[in-house]
């Protein structure tokens, strides 16, 4: 399995990833349960040409998109942004920490059919 992250460009200015590349290294909280062999083929934040980081993340056939714990906590567009990217992708809320979030429901986004659902 082909896997992305995407970060809030804000925090990618003093955060150093790590708290995502450990979940997803160690296959706990959003990865937990991804095959073994899975690989992280993108890790960027979510400014600049975004459009561009789309098509590269399609060419390297990447299947699953993660939007950071601090997008989903930060960027106020982020559910339009899962949408966006369910097009083309799989797309999970969260990499580490809380799959519900302090203040924001848990959306899951399955490529080509968007469902939004609340995690209890």
């Amino acid at each position: 399995m082909k896997v992305a992250v995407i970060l809030n460009e804000s925090t990618s200015y003093k955060c150093t990833g790590a708290g995502c590349m450990n979940a997803f290294f160690s296959k706990t909280a959003a990865f937990e349960g991804y095959p073994a062999g899975s690989e992280l083929v993108g890790f960027f934040h979510n400014g600049g040409e975004l459009d561009k980081k789309i098509d590269k993340m399609k060419e390297k056939e990447v299947e699953v998109i993660h939007l950071s714990t601090c997008l989903r906590a930060q960027c106020g567009d982020y559910e339009e942004l899962a949408e966006r990217l369910s097009a083309d992708f799989d797309v999970v809320v969260y990499t580490h920490g809380s799959e519900q979030g302090k203040t924001k429901k848990a959306v899951s986004y399955k490529k080509g059919a968007f469902t939004a659902a609340s995690v209890d």
